[in-house]
């Protein structure tokens, strides 16, 4: 983790959950992020865990191969846990961990499902919705407020896309 790069809101805890790091954490959505990319689709991954860091989810992105324009990575993990948990609500204290920043349509469902903590690797000054071109953590008409640690594992999340993004271009 480049400390120097690092972005928090809200009030974070100053460790991750025992028996976990933030690199571990993130380490399950880089792998989410690889799947997505060897299915041809922009390589985002997302993992959702409990407070306790017990991993509850993953989820890749997916909307070309679903054709569903809200099948993000951070959505699809959101459905998973649901569907895993049996129910709507997820547990107090669940950590989302994306490898980029999450959107506008994203930081709706993070609001909705009432995650505690949103870790996230690289910033997304194009569309990213939790720090780069709104302070979504903080809006005033939201009922649900969460932590934000943003820059985690930032380069190889850079990385990433970047090569996929050049991939493409050839």
């Amino acid at each position: 983790m480049n400390s120097n790069k690092i972005i928090t809101r809200g009030n974070p805890p100053a460790e991750p959950p025992q028996g976990q790091t933030w690199r571990s954490m993130m380490d399950v959505a880089i792998r989410s992020g690889f799947k997505a990319r060897q299915n041809d689709e922009v390589p985002i991954g997302a993992a959702l865990f409990t407070a306790d860091g017990e991993l509850l989810a993953t989820g890749k992105n997916s909307p070309v191969a679903d054709n569903d324009p809200t099948a993000h990575a951070e959505v699809r993990c959101l459905r998973n846990a649901c569907k895993a948990l049996d129910n709507y609500r997820l547990p107090r204290g669940t950590i989302l961990v994306v490898t980029l920043e999450p959107c506008i349509m994203c930081l709706g469902a993070i609001i909705h499902s009432r995650v505690e903590g949103v870790i996230f690797g690289a910033p997304d000054p194009k569309a990213g919705a939790v720090v780069s071109n709104l302070e979504g953590s903080e809006l005033p008409f939201a009922n649900h407020k969460f932590w934000t640690i943003g820059g985690v594992c930032e380069d190889e999340c850079k990385a990433m896309l970047q090569s996929f993004f050049q991939q493409r271009r050839k």
